[in-house]
Protein backbone atom coordinates (compact mmCIF):
# COMPACT_ATOMS: atom_id res chain seq x y z
CA UNK A 1 0.00 0.00 0.00
CA UNK A 2 1.47 3.73 -1.29
CA UNK A 3 2.40 5.98 1.66
CA UNK A 4 0.21 8.87 2.18
CA UNK A 5 0.35 11.94 0.09
CA UNK A 6 -2.22 14.77 0.63
CA UNK A 7 -5.40 13.45 1.07
CA UNK A 8 -8.72 15.37 0.84
CA UNK A 9 -12.25 13.60 1.39
CA UNK A 10 -15.38 14.96 0.12
CA UNK A 11 -17.87 16.37 3.14
CA UNK A 12 -14.78 16.28 5.72
CA UNK A 13 -13.46 19.06 7.38
CA UNK A 14 -9.86 19.94 6.96
CA UNK A 15 -7.45 21.88 8.61
CA UNK A 16 -5.22 23.95 6.70
CA UNK A 17 -2.58 26.16 6.65
CA UNK A 18 -0.69 28.00 4.27
CA UNK A 19 2.33 30.31 5.71
CA UNK A 20 4.13 33.24 3.64
CA UNK A 21 7.25 32.34 2.07
CA UNK A 22 10.59 31.72 3.71
CA UNK A 23 8.00 32.95 6.82
CA UNK A 24 7.79 36.62 5.49
CA UNK A 25 4.65 38.65 6.41
CA UNK A 26 1.60 38.45 4.43
CA UNK A 27 -1.25 40.53 6.63
CA UNK A 28 0.70 43.32 7.49
CA UNK A 29 -2.05 46.25 7.43
CA UNK A 30 -6.10 45.86 8.88
CA UNK A 31 -6.56 45.86 4.88
CA UNK A 32 -4.89 43.07 4.23
CA UNK A 33 -6.60 40.28 7.43
CA UNK A 34 -10.49 42.40 5.97
CA UNK A 35 -8.98 41.52 1.87
CA UNK A 36 -8.68 37.96 2.83
CA UNK A 37 -11.47 37.33 5.52
CA UNK A 38 -13.88 38.89 2.05
CA UNK A 39 -12.01 36.69 -0.59
CA UNK A 40 -12.98 33.79 1.88
CA UNK A 41 -16.32 34.80 1.98
CA UNK A 42 -17.10 35.50 -1.68
CA UNK A 43 -15.16 32.12 -2.76
CA UNK A 44 -16.98 29.61 -0.30
CA UNK A 45 -20.14 29.14 -1.86
CA UNK A 46 -18.35 29.06 -5.85
CA UNK A 47 -16.05 26.57 -5.24
CA UNK A 48 -18.55 24.67 -2.76
CA UNK A 49 -16.53 24.69 0.58
CA UNK A 50 -17.65 25.06 4.29
CA UNK A 51 -15.96 27.41 6.50
CA UNK A 52 -16.22 26.70 10.07
CA UNK A 53 -13.30 28.84 12.12
CA UNK A 54 -10.16 30.98 10.57
CA UNK A 55 -7.43 33.00 11.89
CA UNK A 56 -5.32 35.21 10.31
CA UNK A 57 -1.65 35.32 11.68
CA UNK A 58 0.96 37.55 10.70
CA UNK A 59 2.70 35.21 8.36
CA UNK A 60 -0.04 32.35 7.94
CA UNK A 61 -3.22 31.33 7.96
CA UNK A 62 -5.48 28.80 9.42
CA UNK A 63 -8.49 27.61 8.28
CA UNK A 64 -11.04 24.57 9.02
CA UNK A 65 -12.83 24.08 5.76
CA UNK A 66 -14.95 21.50 4.17
CA UNK A 67 -15.13 20.49 0.75
CA UNK A 68 -18.35 18.92 -1.11
CA UNK A 69 -18.34 15.87 -3.58
CA UNK A 70 -16.25 17.85 -5.56
CA UNK A 71 -12.80 17.76 -3.71
CA UNK A 72 -10.99 19.82 -6.08
CA UNK A 73 -12.74 22.88 -4.76
CA UNK A 74 -10.30 22.91 -1.93
CA UNK A 75 -6.91 23.31 -3.82
CA UNK A 76 -8.90 25.83 -6.43
CA UNK A 77 -9.90 27.58 -3.13
CA UNK A 78 -6.40 27.71 -1.94
CA UNK A 79 -4.79 29.16 -5.04
CA UNK A 80 -7.51 31.90 -5.83
CA UNK A 81 -6.82 32.94 -2.07
CA UNK A 82 -3.55 33.11 -2.40
CA UNK A 83 -3.05 34.00 -6.00
CA UNK A 84 -5.64 37.58 -4.96
CA UNK A 85 -3.51 37.67 -1.82
CA UNK A 86 -0.28 37.90 -4.05
CA UNK A 87 -1.68 40.58 -6.63
CA UNK A 88 -2.74 43.09 -4.16
CA UNK A 89 0.39 42.93 -2.28
CA UNK A 90 2.74 43.35 -5.30
CA UNK A 91 0.84 46.14 -7.13
CA UNK A 92 0.97 47.98 -3.42
CA UNK A 93 4.03 47.48 -2.72
CA UNK A 94 5.49 47.39 -6.67
CA UNK A 95 7.29 44.23 -6.66
CA UNK A 96 6.89 40.84 -8.27
CA UNK A 97 7.41 36.97 -6.87
CA UNK A 98 5.28 34.54 -4.27
CA UNK A 99 3.93 35.65 -1.20
CA UNK A 100 2.63 32.24 -0.12
CA UNK A 101 4.74 28.82 0.27
CA UNK A 102 4.03 26.81 -3.26
CA UNK A 103 2.42 24.29 -0.87
CA UNK A 104 -0.30 24.56 1.45
CA UNK A 105 -0.69 21.64 4.86
CA UNK A 106 -3.49 19.92 5.21
CA UNK A 107 -5.32 17.20 7.78
CA UNK A 108 -8.63 15.52 7.37
CA UNK A 109 -10.66 15.76 10.51
CA UNK A 110 -12.82 13.04 12.30
CA UNK A 111 -15.95 15.82 12.59
CA UNK A 112 -17.50 14.44 15.80
CA UNK A 113 -14.35 14.04 17.96
CA UNK A 114 -11.99 16.47 16.87
CA UNK A 115 -13.93 19.47 14.52
CA UNK A 116 -14.58 21.33 17.79
CA UNK A 117 -11.23 21.08 19.06
CA UNK A 118 -9.56 21.92 16.20
CA UNK A 119 -12.17 25.05 16.07
CA UNK A 120 -10.41 26.01 19.51
CA UNK A 121 -7.18 24.88 18.43
CA UNK A 122 -7.10 27.13 15.70
CA UNK A 123 -8.96 30.31 16.97
CA UNK A 124 -6.33 29.91 20.57
CA UNK A 125 -3.61 30.48 18.04
CA UNK A 126 -3.11 34.61 19.03
CA UNK A 127 -3.39 33.82 22.73
CA UNK A 128 -0.84 30.89 22.35
CA UNK A 129 1.57 33.35 20.94
CA UNK A 130 1.21 36.18 23.60
CA UNK A 131 -0.50 38.63 21.33
CA UNK A 132 -3.65 38.87 23.05
CA UNK A 133 -4.72 37.57 26.33
CA UNK A 134 -8.27 36.18 25.42
CA UNK A 135 -9.31 35.42 21.99
CA UNK A 136 -12.04 37.61 22.02
CA UNK A 137 -9.32 40.40 21.67
CA UNK A 138 -8.13 39.28 18.44
CA UNK A 139 -10.25 40.51 15.54
CA UNK A 140 -8.88 38.50 12.82
CA UNK A 141 -10.83 34.92 13.82
CA UNK A 142 -13.89 33.54 13.20
CA UNK A 143 -14.15 33.22 17.43
CA UNK A 144 -15.96 36.94 17.64
CA UNK A 145 -18.90 35.05 14.95
CA UNK A 146 -19.09 31.99 16.28
CA UNK A 147 -20.18 33.19 19.79
CA UNK A 148 -22.46 35.92 18.64
CA UNK A 149 -20.21 39.09 19.50
CA UNK A 150 -19.79 40.20 15.36
CA UNK A 151 -22.80 41.06 13.21
CA UNK A 152 -21.14 39.76 10.49
CA UNK A 153 -21.44 36.01 11.25
CA UNK A 154 -23.92 34.61 8.94
CA UNK A 155 -21.39 32.87 6.50
CA UNK A 156 -19.68 30.68 8.58
CA UNK A 157 -21.07 27.26 8.11
CA UNK A 158 -22.77 25.01 10.84
CA UNK A 159 -21.37 21.55 11.94
CA UNK A 160 -24.31 19.05 13.59
CA UNK A 161 -21.40 18.99 16.13
CA UNK A 162 -22.25 22.21 17.43
CA UNK A 163 -25.55 20.48 18.16
CA UNK A 164 -23.95 19.24 21.21
CA UNK A 165 -23.19 22.49 22.74
CA UNK A 166 -27.09 23.50 23.23
CA UNK A 167 -30.35 23.42 22.25
CA UNK A 168 -30.49 27.25 21.18
CA UNK A 169 -28.55 29.99 19.78
CA UNK A 170 -27.75 31.94 22.67
CA UNK A 171 -26.85 28.34 24.84
CA UNK A 172 -24.78 27.35 21.84
CA UNK A 173 -22.78 30.40 21.85
CA UNK A 174 -22.33 30.74 25.79
CA UNK A 175 -21.30 26.86 25.75
CA UNK A 176 -18.88 27.62 23.24
CA UNK A 177 -17.21 30.46 25.65
CA UNK A 178 -16.64 28.09 28.06
CA UNK A 179 -15.59 25.05 25.70
CA UNK A 180 -12.92 28.26 24.67
CA UNK A 181 -11.54 28.78 28.39
CA UNK A 182 -11.06 25.23 29.06
CA UNK A 183 -7.60 24.12 29.29
CA UNK A 184 -6.42 22.44 26.82
CA UNK A 185 -4.44 19.32 27.12
CA UNK A 186 -0.74 18.87 26.04
CA UNK A 187 -2.03 15.41 24.17
CA UNK A 188 -4.46 17.46 22.04
CA UNK A 189 -2.14 20.27 21.29
CA UNK A 190 0.55 17.87 19.62
CA UNK A 191 -1.78 15.52 18.40
CA UNK A 192 -3.57 18.38 15.78
CA UNK A 193 -0.28 20.01 15.56
CA UNK A 194 1.89 17.12 14.41
CA UNK A 195 -1.13 15.83 12.09
CA UNK A 196 -0.64 19.11 10.08
CA UNK A 197 2.65 18.96 9.99
CA UNK A 198 3.07 15.69 8.99
CA UNK A 199 -0.36 15.92 6.60
CA UNK A 200 -1.80 13.07 8.21
CA UNK A 201 -5.25 12.53 9.85
CA UNK A 202 -6.88 14.29 13.05
CA UNK A 203 -8.98 11.52 14.60
CA UNK A 204 -9.10 8.21 16.55
CA UNK A 205 -7.35 4.89 15.42
CA UNK A 206 -11.18 4.17 14.27
CA UNK A 207 -11.31 6.64 12.24
CA UNK A 208 -7.58 6.72 10.66
CA UNK A 209 -8.78 2.59 9.84
CA UNK A 210 -11.82 3.85 8.37
CA UNK A 211 -9.44 6.76 6.32
CA UNK A 212 -6.63 3.98 5.07
CA UNK A 213 -9.46 1.28 3.67
CA UNK A 214 -11.06 4.34 1.89
CA UNK A 215 -8.01 5.95 0.24
CA UNK A 216 -5.82 2.82 0.46
CA UNK A 217 -3.54 4.60 2.26
CA UNK A 218 -1.25 3.54 5.01
CA UNK A 219 -0.58 5.54 8.27
CA UNK A 220 2.35 5.36 9.90
CA UNK A 221 2.08 8.02 12.93
CA UNK A 222 -1.17 8.00 15.22
CA UNK A 223 -2.91 10.00 17.37
CA UNK A 224 -4.07 8.72 20.64
CA UNK A 225 -7.29 9.40 22.87
CA UNK A 226 -9.85 12.02 22.26
CA UNK A 227 -9.97 15.74 23.13
CA UNK A 228 -11.99 16.60 26.36
CA UNK A 229 -15.47 18.34 25.81
CA UNK A 230 -17.44 18.99 28.98
CA UNK A 231 -19.46 21.95 27.81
Amino acid sequence: MPRMGRVVLPNYPHHVVQRGHNRQVVFAAPEDYQRYVGDLRELKDEFGIKVYAYCLMTNHAHLLVAPSESVAGLGQLMKVLAARATRYRNRLEGRTGTLWESRYRSSVVQSETYLLACCRYIELNPVRACMVADAADYPWSSYNARVGSSPDSDWLDIDTCFDVLGDTTLERHENYKIFMSQSVSTEELKTIRQALQRGQLTGTTRFIDEVERIAGIRIEHRGQGRPRRDA
